[in-house]
């Protein structure tokens, strides 16, 4: 099982890609994977994360509190406003402005933690901002996402908060509380938890491509170039902002990768249920989902043999 999480861990960008091609370019082979899925298959992403956390985990919120503000604040501000500013400078059409914005507000993706982990950075501080930033969503998304795009679209924040509350808290909490009861089977079953969130992960980027690949061909490049656009001056900035603080490398590492990676995963899910009207607003999610697992992999190479 530990060669399997290897090698999973070590090609993951390449399974993500593979999956993400063929569900784009031959959609009919993913199909059977159904949307109405994702919301599940997130759940199950949050719910093996929420299997992870300990009590010790949230330590680093009261040891490090200023650790966490920063990470915190610089989540909620530097994506948003890219996301916005890139999706105006670039013209999008409103359902994908939509999108982009969403992916924006999202809190960092757990697939972070992961990348920390590889690129030497510091996982303490990775684990205490997504943790944070997950239980911040239900109240920042909606409100961000209002005051972004009030002239723009409408968004119903009710039922992007009751959504976050669903697919992201519960099973968070339903992981930790098992975990907690039964720590030492969890600990067995340890070994199997990567494996079974890039499993996830793939499918819901194969579900969510596949049923919109019709929508990303037409959209052309610009759409491509403003999510990575998006990624990339998000890891930029997020490094800038460790170095403009002074922080170690391993901090200035976690800071760079939670604030480029999103839960595009939820902002997909989300993207359906607050902009109904808007089809194309799942299609940055989408794409991002698919990238930022490329970018994040390389990004891990990069800071792995960068001198400290």
């Amino acid at each position: 099982m530990k060669r399997i999480n290897g090698f999973v861990g070590r090609y993951m960008a390449v399974i993500v890609l593979a999956v993400a091609a063929l569900a784009l370019f031959v959609p009919a082979s993913c199909l059977w994977i159904q949307t109405s899925w994702v919301n599940w298959l997130l759940m199950v992403v949050m719910f093996g994360m929420g299997l992870t956390l300990r009590p010790e985990d949230f330590l680093v919120v009261v040891r490090r509190p200023g650790d966490i503000v920063i990470g915190c604040a610089a989540q909620f501000t530097i994506m948003p406003l890219l996301a916005f500013g890139l999706g105006k400078l670039m013209g999008l059409e409103a359902g994908l402005l939509a999108g982009m914005v969403l992916v924006g507000t999202c809190p960092g993706g757990t697939s972070s933690n992961v990348i920390t982990y590889l690129s030497k950075g510091d996982v303490a501080l990775s684990v205490g901002m997504t943790s944070v930033n997950t239980l911040l969503a239900p109240l920042l998304t909606p409100a961000i996402t209002w005051l972004l795009l009030r002239t723009t679209v409408d968004v119903d924040a009710g039922k992007m908060i009751l959504s976050i509350l669903q697919v992201v808290l519960a099973p968070i909490a339903l992981g930790f509380l098992i975990n907690r009861l039964f720590s030492k089977q969890v600990s067995k079953a340890a070994d199997f938890l990567p494996t079974v969130s890039v499993t996830a992960i793939t499918l819901i980027v194969a579900a969510v491509v596949s049923h919109n690949a019709e929508r990303i061909m037409q959209t052309g490049a610009v759409v491509f170039a403003a999510v990575i656009l998006h990624n990339l001056l998000g890891y930029g900035l997020g490094f800038l902002l460790g170095m403009v603080l002074k922080l170690p490398s391993p901090k200035k590492k976690a800071l760079s990768i939670e604030i480029g990676m999103q839960n595009s995963g939820l902002a997909t899910s989300l993207a359906g249920t607050a902009f109904p009207d808007l089809a194309m607003a799942t299609v940055p999610g989408a794409i991002f989902s698919v990238w930022h697992n490329i970018s994040g992999a390389l990004l891990a190479n990069v800071f792995r043999r960068a001198k400290e």
